[in-house]
């Protein structure tokens, strides 16, 4: 994987972390909220290991109870 995906993949992840912080939801809660998610994809994606795909995506919001839009209203290049 180049750098630059890297690096966003590490910048989506400490966003979401920082999402699920701000509900007080662990990665367990956000499991459970969600249809398919298991807490080491969650430990997966906010550690930026996981490039995710468009219906993981959609199960995160869920698990967190955000629109998905909400998951990438971030600054993709600070």
């Amino acid at each position: 994987m180049d750098k630059l995906k890297e690096e966003q993949l590490i910048k989506f992840g400490l966003h979401i972390k920082k999402l699920r912080t701000e509900l007080n939801l662990s990665q367990d809660n956000v499991a459970l909220n969600s249809d398919k998610l298991i807490k080491a994809t969650i430990s997966d994606i906010e550690n930026g290991k996981r490039n995710l795909s468009f219906t993981t995506l959609l199960d995160l919001a869920k698990g967190l109870g955000k629109h998905p839009r909400e998951l990438l209203e971030y600054n993709h290049y600070e």
